[in-house]
């Protein structure tokens, strides 16, 4: 069962706790979190004199002097290797700087976050060496800006659904490429652009060859103006057109017809540094939560002592927490090189962005009036976060994803042991390696055994969910077969639960780390925000698994085909 090995959470919809992937929980190397540290003290003095997000906003730009700024800080190479002179940072360290930006504004991480993870970060995992020296110092420095540019009209989270062509010339020295892109972020400011297009015919029923390319805005590249926005206004969002733009061969990056690859493994990073922002985001509206908690009364008293602000703070709190710990966890994976964390990685966007979502709108009510008004920040920051369920895949489609991807590896044991059975001499050691599991998983659940002796509710809640998991996956398959695809219901179940699994993982695994470091009064305020996050969770996972059985699935259906055939709202009441 080699699926097993490669990554935490498919091995969970396995039945197996892998918990030697997450304990101990994972920390950087002390010299890099002096360089973290004084990059972040750097980051703080500038913004302070420099930045005004409220203006931001308004404008709907970065200045100049401000991005000038950013470069002279080294931010525009954090993640670039110290041999093409950037800083060399660690995954880790680079989501915690971007963490840091996002709290002061989120366009400024956007645009940080689109050079970084994402539009440089093609030619980092799959540039030739050659490629590497050609681009990757300009980038550094932030003479150079860069782009991601897959989306288009009908190709968002289907790149099935790219138009854009690239056609090789009879010489085969260069392809022209042509074609457009939408609400490329950086698309007015960068001049290199990791570009996605065909390399085969359009053909009906033939899933399309996908080629990645380092194009540059002196090719000829057109941006069109910025997009208006309800939010992150201040970053540069444009479409793209390709006018037969002549693009050498050379230029390919990786291998022709091999760029969905490209796109997932980038994505896969992008993920991740947008759940950190969403974290940043996060730490700043408790701060200016809790500071209004201070300011506003009611009644004669501060509302920071009425017991439902208190609930709001305290989830807030435990939310953030939560995120936290699975987004550096993952990080860790990375760092580690390890060789699966897509399914982790989409899980923290998932639940970054509807984290924040939660956070956002509980900032905003303890505001209260001054929420709703433009000269406080609540209501821009309440805009600017709402793009994070949109941003690098829609959290529906990464729902599909999480659980597609993780029931793959139970899918292709069933069917392989389908096959097995009949011809069971040629597959006696695959079918009693079945047969172990299925003993085994009857015979008792998966056991925790890094965990604190401390959190062993929390602890033996997630041994017996993570069981729940695995049968239900188990089920389902059974069930559905091949069909499991179209049961997104279903999907969104499974995921759902994949996701509070693996927040309480990451809460284990950081809480324990706190409690042999400081003790358990030292680790008080973690334990006491893991117990809470977990007894909310054990609820949302309770009615997962029930609703495997009972629900309303088909009801839901045939509401929105009629919803589909009326038009919209059939009644009124005149």
């Amino acid at each position: 069962m080699a699926m097993i090995d490669q990554a935490f959470m498919k091995s969970l919809f396995h039945g197996v706790i892998a918990e030697g992937m997450v304990f101990p929980y994972p920390e950087m190397a002390d010299g890099e979190i002096d360089a973290v540290n004084r990059l972040l003290e750097s980051f703080r003095k500038f913004a302070v004199s420099n930045i005004d997000a409220a203006k931001i906003d308004r404008d709907a730009a970065i200045p100049d002097a401000v991005l000038e700024g950013l470069k002279q800080l080294g931010l525009f190479g954090m993640t670039i290797p110290v041999e093409y002179n950037g800083l060399g940072f660690s995954n880790s360290a680079y989501a915690r700087v971007i963490q840091e930006v996002a709290g002061v504004d989120l366009s400024i991480a956007l645009t940080l976050g689109a050079h970084n993870s994402i539009g440089l970060k093609g030619i980092l995992l799959f540039g030739s060496d050659e490629q590497k020296r050609a681009y990757l110092p300009r980038l550094a420095s932030g003479e150079s800006i860069a782009a991601f540019a897959l989306t288009e009209p009908s190709a968002g989270s289907d790149a099935a659904g790219v138009h854009t062509h690239a056609e090789l010339s009879a010489d085969g020295k260069s392809y022209a490429l042509n074609g457009s892109k939408v609400w490329i972020t950086n698309g007015g400011m960068a001049d290199v652009f990791t570009v996605f297009a065909r390399t085969s015919k359009r053909e009906e029923g033939m899933k399309p060859k996908l080629t990645a390319f380092i194009t540059e805005r002196a090719m000829g590249i057109k941006s069109g103006p910025s997009e208006g926005k309800l939010g992150i206004r201040g970053a540069s969002t444009t479409p793209l057109y390709f006018d037969d733009v002549s693009v050498p061969s050379g230029n390919v990056l990786g291998e022709k017809g091999r760029g969905f690859k490209v796109a997932v493994e980038v994505l896969n990073d992008g993920r991740l540094s947008l759940a950190s922002a969403c974290v940043g985001i996060c730490k700043r509206l408790l701060k200016l939560a809790v500071e209004r908690t201070h300011e506003r009364r009611a009644f004669g008293r501060g509302i920071g002592e009425f017991g439902l602000i208190k609930d709001k703070i305290a989830m807030m709190t435990a939310e953030t927490y939560a995120l936290e710990s699975m987004v550096y966890l993952t990080t860790g994976f990375t760092d580690a090189n390890d060789a699966d964390f897509s399914v982790e990685s989409a899980i923290c966007k998932v639940a970054a962005s509807e984290g924040l979502g939660r956070v956002a709108a509980e900032a905003l009510q303890i505001a209260a009036g001054i929420g709703f008004m433009q000269d406080h920040p609540y209501e821009r920051i309440f805009r600017d976060s709402r793009v994070s369920l949109i941003f690098d895949g829609t959290n529906e489609t990464l729902r599909c994803f999480i659980a597609l991807s993780g029931m793959q590896g139970p899918g292709k044991a069933l069917a392989d042991v389908s096959r097995a059975m009949r011809e069971p001499i040629k597959g006696f050691g695959l079918l009693s390696d079945f047969a172990i599991r299925k003993a085994r998983s009857a015979l008792g659940r998966e056991r925790l055994t890094r965990a604190h002796p401390i959190l062993s509710r929390e602890s033996v809640l997630f041994e017996e969910f993570s069981a729940e998991l695995a049968r239900n996956t188990e089920k389902v398959l059974r069930k559905h077969g091949t069909e499991i695809s179209e049961m997104q219901y279903t999907q969104k179940r499974v995921a759902d639960m994949a996701i509070d699994l693996y927040a309480i993982a990451a809460l284990l695994a950081r809480t324990t780390r706190a409690i042999e470091k400081r003790g358990e009064e030292g680790a008080r305020r973690e334990i006491d925000l893991t117990t809470i996050f977990v007894s909310a969770a054990e609820r949302r996972l309770g009615e997962a698994v029930a609703s495997f059985e009972k629900n309303d699935d088909e009801l839901r259906k045939a509401i929105a085909t009629k919803a589909y055939s009326d038009g919209g709202y059939p009644f009124d009441v005149v």
